[in-house]
């Protein structure tokens, strides 16, 4: 039994090719057929060819009527009717060649359009996949029983492992930390005291803790969101198709003028004629060419889109709404900082810290070990490992007593200080202590990506004339996230329901596109017009009710999309304006009789070629931002990573400052402001005159001008006058100590250098480093 999966999945890429050559075999067919006939007709048997042809027809006919009736029956009208007509008028009047023609137009029409249909997978499936389905219960007598979910009942009691997704509603009983941005959207762990409500969905990022269920599984969160992806999805209009809007003013217009045809001269060949010359090819190729090519674009640009509809109603969106956690940040933690009690050591700090959270499965802990790998720290295996539910991990390092995790008691001051920072920047800390109390801190934060504020932008030239921010995280750390990428308003603290509410508030005035990661995120996506996954991150369940995932962890492929999308869409429009134009033009002459059926035909094959030709130019052009060459992309690399150098020196410059605000008296001053200043001199002045010699200069071409880099290139001016200050400020201090007088200057250069600095950094990592399309948006800063 075992081997009998593997033993099937060879055979699963030889059927979905069989079912891909199968589907373009109706264009094959007839397409062959017109050339029997042709060959039949050089061989000078007309009968013969003129069967062929007439079954072509027939074959063509018998399809597009059906699909024509059902539309009907549906209510729905499209450019269908002219094809069938022109089909049955070439039957009628013995056109065979010209029916022939017309039916290969509409069967290429056709599988072009089916090619893109077979991409759509609108279903449900990762989202119930996710669900829970069996809970570990507690019996009478204590023992644990695994049970199926719809078994649960209120008050059960319940254990909840590492890792496993809460089942039900319910209340812990003892402290547990949890992953709630699933269901949130919250990016911050949450710990929950015994006796707190837990919702279902959300993720044991802690040790094993007990609950007590309050709801049974159809009544619970999990639940609740489930249902609202498949209300959403059920209740979505269907996509209307560019083609067939033309069609609704074309089709009429085209019976009117081949009815005149025939009624003003009684020849039922000219109304023939004109429905042949009205056979809306350059609908049925062009658009779909042209929506195809944009399809494939995208595709290699990281972006997914299931359908053509999709990608029609992208081209034409007006409206972004936009989760925060997973899509405009990174979505995983990340340290920003490690403050350490004064005479510490950061890198010694992160690697007691790393080396004890190394068995831990937190979240939080992966963070503190990668971070750690980062810098090249070598970690110790710990022993004597133990961890305490919402309070944290302890464990022996080199013989030393290390505990990481939450603290408690009396803080030192400069401990208190940075709880206080802490708290202000709505980051999460994590106390490092030995025996003799707190060591240091490290600040952990979920980034914003550098490629946020440039994708916003972008977007905004594309034609999206309103962007919303909608989370569930809190409103003050909504809002500094909306500042730094610059969207027009911040929905905060925003339930599912609630963000399914302001979709369809925002799509009644403006096609709206809903981009999100998460679960919580997925009745969102099926409401909007458009949904876009953050696929490469984000929950398979938000990938699979979206109508594009983007398969790569950068945002500014989302900018990608939109611009490709509006360009193709453009294309379509133009190629079908034309074609159909040329079209108006020989149904005029064909209905005054000066063009039968067949060559009618023939000429419509011509337009096709041209309205074909102009719609395969959809496959280049169209973005804005340049590709960034090779070696361009090398330089890049490299100077943002000697960005994590630069920011050694930056966290030892606010220390300095820190001490010199603090303790001015203290003999430690100067010798640590001397210090900072040679690491300033020694590493980031040369950093900085690198950047203006060798990457500005690269950046002139991708930007689009070389005045792009010139406010950094102020910015490096400002900085190295800032640096030669602070030496000429050491000059004054001849005696080994601060005189109370150089006190605020100094403090004025120091913290004005840390905040140019930082700017300067975000700036460069923002408008420069996110060009590398190589490289993953959640690496830098």
């Amino acid at each position: 039994m075992g081997a009998e999966p593997s033993e099937c999945v060879p055979e699963q890429p030889v059927r979905r090719r069989v079912r891909r050559w199968w589907a373009w075999a109706p264009l094959f067919g007839l397409g062959l057929g017109v050339l029997v006939g042709a060959a039949l007709r050089i061989a000078d048997r007309p009968n013969a060819a003129n069967l062929i042809w007439a079954a072509v027809t027939v074959a063509a006919l018998v399809p597009a009527a059906w699909s024509m009736l059902r539309s009907l029956w549906h209510r729905q009208f499209g450019v269908d009717v002219i094809a069938v007509l022109a089909l049955a008028g070439a039957l009628g009047v013995g056109e065979y060649l010209a029916g022939a023609v017309i039916a290969v137009m509409l069967a290429t029409g056709r599988s072009l359009e089916s090619y893109a249909q077979r991409r759509a997978t609108r279903d449900l499936r990762a989202l119930l996949a996710r669900a829970p389905r069996t809970a570990r219960r507690r019996g009478p007598g204590g023992a644990i029983e695994v049970v199926p979910l719809d078994r649960v009942a209120v008050s059960d009691r319940l254990l909840v492992g590492p890792g496993d997704v809460v089942p039900v509603d319910g209340t812990v009983d003892e402290a547990a930390t949890l992953d709630e941005s699933v269901v949130t959207g919250e990016s911050r762990l949450v710990q929950r005291a015994a006796g707190e409500a837990v919702a279902s969905g959300v993720v044991n990022a802690g040790a094993g803790f007990g609950m007590r269920a309050t709801k049974n599984a159809a009544q619970s969160t999990y639940a609740g969101i489930v249902r609202l992806a498949q209300e959403a999805t059920a209740h979505k209009a269907p996509m209307v198709r560019l083609a067939d809007r033309y069609a609704a003013a074309f089709v009429p217009f085209t019976l009117v003028l081949a009815g005149l045809g025939w009624l003003l001269s009684g020849d039922v060949v000219r109304a023939v004629a004109v429905l042949v010359v009205a056979t809306p090819c350059p609908l049925l190729l062009a658009t779909p060419i042209a929506i195809v090519s944009g399809l494939s674009r995208v595709a290699r640009r990281g972006v997914l889109v299931r359908d053509g509809g999709a990608l029609e109603l992208l081209g034409r969106a007006r409206t972004l709404l936009v989760d925060k956690t997973g899509t405009l940040t990174a979505g995983r933690p990340r340290a920003a900082e490690t403050v350490v009690a004064p005479g510490g050591d950061r890198d010694e700090v992160l690697r007691l810290a790393a080396s004890v959270e190394q068995l831990s499965p937190h979240v939080l802990a992966t963070a503190l070990v990668r971070q750690a790998r980062d810098r090249g720290l070598t970690l110790t295996e710990p022993t004597g490992v133990t961890e305490e539910p919402g309070q944290g991990v302890s464990g022996r390092v080199d013989g030393r007593l290390v505990r990481v995790g939450q603290v408690s008691g009396q803080l030192p001051e400069w401990a208190d200080r940075a709880r206080v920072r802490t708290e202000l920047a709505g980051w999460s800390a994590v106390w490092v202590s030995d025996e003799g109390g707190p060591l240091g801190a490290i600040l952990l934060e979920d980034p914003v990506r550098p490629d946020a504020r440039r994708t916003v932008r972008r977007l905004r030239a594309a034609g999206l004339r309103r962007i919303v921010l909608v989370t569930g995280d809190r409103p003050t750390i909504a809002e500094q996230v909306a500042a730094m990428v610059g969207v027009d308003d911040v929905v905060a603290r925003c339930t599912p329901q609630e963000k399914v509410n302001r979709i369809r508030a925002e799509a009644e005035r403006a096609v709206t596109v809903m981009v999100g990661d998460g679960v919580n995120d997925a009745p969102a996506l099926a409401e909007a017009h458009v949904g876009v996954a953050m696929g490469a991150t984000g929950a398979s369940a938000s990938a699979d009710v979206a109508d594009a995932v983007l398969t790569v962890d950068r945002l500014d492929r989302l900018a990608d999309a939109v611009e490709i999308a509006r360009y193709a869409r453009r294309i379509a429009v133009q190629s079908a304006t034309v074609g159909m134009g040329l079209a108006v033009l020989a149904m005029f002459v064909a209905a005054i009789g000066r063009l039968p059926p067949v060559a009618g035909a023939f000429l419509q094959e011509g337009i096709d070629v041209l309205v074909i030709l102009n719609a395969l130019r959809a496959l280049r052009g169209g973005l804005r931002q340049r590709d960034v060459s090779p070696r361009t992309r090398e330089m890049l690399a490299r100077y943002a990573a000697e960005h994590h150098a630069v920011r050694d020196v930056l966290a030892g410059l606010r220390d300095t400052a820190d001490l010199v605000a603090t303790d001015p008296a203290s003999p430690r001053c100067l010798p640590a402001v001397r210090e900072t200043h040679r690491r300033l001199t020694e590493r980031v002045l040369p950093h900085e005159t690198a950047e203006e010699r060798q990457l500005y200069p690269a950046l002139a071409s991708p930007l689009g001008s070389g005045e792009a880099t010139a406010t950094m290139s102020r910015a490096h001016v400002e900085i190295r006058r800032q640096v030669d200050l602070l030496g000429a400020q050491l000059t004054q201090a001849a005696d080994g100590r601060l005189r109370p007088d150089q006190v605020p200057d100094l403090l004025a250069t120091l913290y004005g250098l840390d905040a140019v600095l930082r700017l300067h950094l975000a700036q460069e990592e923002e408008e420069f480093f996110s060009l590398d399309p190589s490289d993953p948006t959640t690496a830098r800063r």
